[in-house]
């Protein structure tokens, strides 16, 4: 009897450190977390690309899970605020937009990327946000999603396109006639712009008054009014899409056929043209005296500062600024130009290829301003001086006046800092 009690207790002993074995290896393999907060790819079937199709490959390699979260710049850095200042960091990679990165660099909330990207010999990052990206020689934020405007018409407006018109060189006169000419034949207008207060009505006009040696933003210079009047010309034929003032985004009116013409962000522009490339031409923002005006902007990954998963966090910046892998991002989610030099040699033929090659020439031969956000109390309230400009002058068909324009450039210096 003694003897099986003893033999019943060595199979026990055994048995329970088999069992904390088990459980030590299971501790030891369980995933490490990432907290991934992006302002970037916050449309719902961008998420779920970024999650399964790039995100996804480099969990099961590495044995993380990336907690992908959409975060408003603003709430970004509120966020870091409160992490920094209670030491308590729970974020390990951000995404800011080009407009905010000053504020993360001068708090420095952000770990200083420099040595770590001298060692990356397969990848150039673009140099034309290089202002953003980098201070005192020092890098912090490497670019993603790069984004100019373009031109996207529905085939059905090409028959009303002046003769001898070529939408590779088109003007701003040139476009301007053809939406008159769509709305005199259509019996109502198809140009499709973003009526809703504070969204992107500001970046539309920018483009066109860079495109006539203005600044940006710049509402009263002569070569704003220049521009003013192009939109002018269009709101005098009632050339703007009826439902215009409800228009958030130019995606659907133009997927629904309810808008024509349009010159918007080149994602959400490919976005509408990889749907169906037969319905619909695209080419470069027109151009204007001083050359194609677009607003361009970019956002871009960096490290916080104190993140418990430094080593981890660059092995993921490593991945994800891989110049194949920055083209299956851009490509991916409607078209953003991926700002890797290598990663052109990516790009093939498909329609969102012709996308991102078309946005790219506007990008390096265009006159391109980016968003000065940071140098205003409210950025918000900057877009409301140029939204009440369109809604009571350019929709009302009314002229557009220097007194007018004075009283939108006093709304906009009032808010400088």
């Amino acid at each position: 009897m003694k003897k099986k009690f003893t033999v019943l207790f060595v199979v026990l002993v055994v048995a329970s450190m088999l069992l904390a074995a088990c459980q030590q290896e299971v501790v030891e393999e369980a995933p490490t977390t990432l907290v991934f907060s992006s302002r970037l790819f916050s449309p719902p079937a961008e998420q779920e690309f970024f999650i399964n199709e790039i995100a996804k490959p480099f969990e099961v390699e590495n044995n993380v899970v990336i907690n992908f979260q959409i975060i408003d710049d603003q709430t970004l850095l509120d966020r870091a605020d409160v992490q920094q200042n209670t030491d308590h960091v729970t974020t390990d990679i951000v995404v800011a937009h080009n407009s905010r990165m000053a504020e993360w660099i001068e708090n420095g909330w952000i770990e200083d990327l420099t040595d770590i990207v001298a060692g990356w010999k397969d990848r150039t990052f673009s140099e034309a946000f290089v202002e953003n990206t980098n201070k005192d020689g020092k890098q912090y934020f490497l670019p993603v999603g790069a984004d100019v405007y373009l031109l996207l018409a529905n085939n059905k407006a090409l028959p009303y396109l002046p003769d001898g018109v070529d939408l590779d060189t088109i003007t701003w006169e040139q476009y301007a006639a053809w939406a008159v000419a769509v709305a005199e034949g259509e019996g109502e207008g198809k140009v499709c712009i973003t009526g809703i207060p504070a969204k992107s009505w500001v970046y539309m006009f920018g483009g066109t008054a860079l495109s006539y040696g203005a600044g940006f933003p710049d509402a009263n210079s002569a070569g704003a009014l220049d521009a003013w009047r192009v939109w002018e010309s269009i709101g005098k034929a009632e050339g703007f899409v009826p439902t215009v003032l409800n228009i958030d985004s130019c995606v659907d009116p133009m997927m629904r056929e309810e808008s024509w013409l349009t010159v918007f962000h080149n994602a959400r522009a490919g976005q509408v043209y990889a749907s169906n490339e037969t319905q619909f031409t695209l080419a470069p923002a027109p151009t204007g005296p001083v050359g194609t005006g677009s607003i361009a902007g970019v956002s871009g990954y960096a490290i916080m500062k104190g993140s418990a998963n430094y080593d981890l966090a660059v092995k993921f910046l490593e991945y994800l600024t891989r110049p194949d892998i920055q083209v299956k991002l851009a490509k991916g989610t409607g078209g953003f130009i991926p700002p890797v030099k290598e990663a052109m040699d990516f790009l093939g033929d498909e329609a969102i290829d012709e996308v991102i090659n078309k946005a790219v020439l506007v990008l390096e031969n265009g006159v391109v301003s980016g968003v000065p956000a940071g140098n205003y109390q409210d950025w918000g309230a900057v877009k409301a001086c140029f939204d009440d400009v369109f809604a009571d002058t350019i929709l009302t068909g009314a002229d557009i006046t220097q007194a007018r324009l004075d009283e939108a450039q006093a709304c906009i210096d009032a808010l400088l800092k």
